[in-house]
């Protein structure tokens, strides 16, 4: 099926995740897509909502606030999810990569986290392979190096305890990594 077709309003809607730890490329990989005018996720729901938790704490989330924002972050992707109702989308991040974050920060999956992940499917998973180098401006790039590749493992392994099976996108520019994921995107059997 071409991408075309894939986008074709009258098609079945078809879900894919960009997702990854910290300094994976995600902002530029996401930015390629919508350069290309394919549906995505606009900005980044997760960042917003870190965003919206610290004006109103007036500090960065500590773990005793982890639980509130990861059922925030929830309800945003499920809303997300739900209101795409045909052809192609991506998603900047998705629901099981709250099982990921929520084990960085000591937490282990709540009812509705695993409620979410078994009843809202994405039709595949793209994990970005971590860039060689990161530099950012943003405000919420907080992790050292070793956490960096430590939330990245667990986002997969959350993946995977969902019943996925990740592709994984080696590092390169962000239009190579697009072509990479538009190649492997799984023709649908119905």
């Amino acid at each position: 099926m071409s991408l075309d077709e894939l986008l074709n309003p009258s098609t079945p809607p078809r879900r894919f995740v960009i997702t990854g730890g910290p300094s994976a490329g995600k902002e530029a990989v996401i930015a390629e897509i919508q350069k290309q005018n394919i549906p995505c996720t606009e900005g980044e729901p997760a960042r917003e909502i870190y965003r919206q938790h610290r004006e109103r704490l007036g500090r960065h989330l500590q773990v005793g606030d982890r639980r509130a924002y990861s059922r925030d972050v929830l309800e945003a992707f499920v809303a997300e999810f739900c209101a795409h109702t045909f052809g192609l989308r991506f998603y900047n991040r998705g629901i099981p990569d709250g099982y990921g974050w929520d084990a960085f920060f000591g937490l282990g999956p709540y009812p509705g986290l695993e409620e979410a992940s078994r009843i809202y499917r994405y039709d595949a998973v793209f994990v970005l392979d971590a860039l060689d180098d990161f530099d950012s401006e943003d405000d919420l790039v907080w992790a050292k190096e070793r956490e960096i590749r430590r939330v990245h493992e667990l986002i997969i392994q959350g993946y995977y305890d969902a019943g996925y099976r990740p592709i994984f996108v080696p590092a390169d520019e962000p239009g190579r990594r697009l072509d990479f994921i538009l190649a492997q995107l799984p023709v649908p059997t119905t």
